[in-house]
């Protein structure tokens, strides 16, 4: 596996590459903060997860962990989603959310 960031709105976003499977993994914190703009993406985060759960839409079990270095320079388990199939449906939601409110 290596580990990338890529830029994404001129913000990091952080990156496996999983060289046996051939996918990308992408930070879930990451891509909520820069589509939501929120203060603590990692709580917006933990609601969007908790409501995807509710609903029973299976999104979350597409998720899984890698460590990472985190933006505090420690290595932190991170949720990551494929991004071909999540990591989409992720951002649909988010979308689907903010135009609620």
């Amino acid at each position: 596996m290596k580990n990338k960031i890529q830029i994404f709105e001129k913000q990091p976003i952080r990156a496996v590459w999983d060289e046996e499977n051939e996918k990308w993994w992408f930070s879930v914190v990451d891509i909520v903060a820069v589509l939501t703009e929120s203060i603590d993406p990692a709580a917006y985060w933990r609601k969007l997860k908790q409501r995807l759960k509710e609903e029973g839409n299976e999104t979350v079990t597409n998720c899984h962990g890698f460590k990472m270095l985190a933006h505090d320079g420690k290595m932190r388990l991170t949720i990551f989603a494929f991004f071909a199939f999540s990591t989409l449906r992720l951002c649909v939601k988010i979308n689907n959310m903010n135009n609620v409110g």
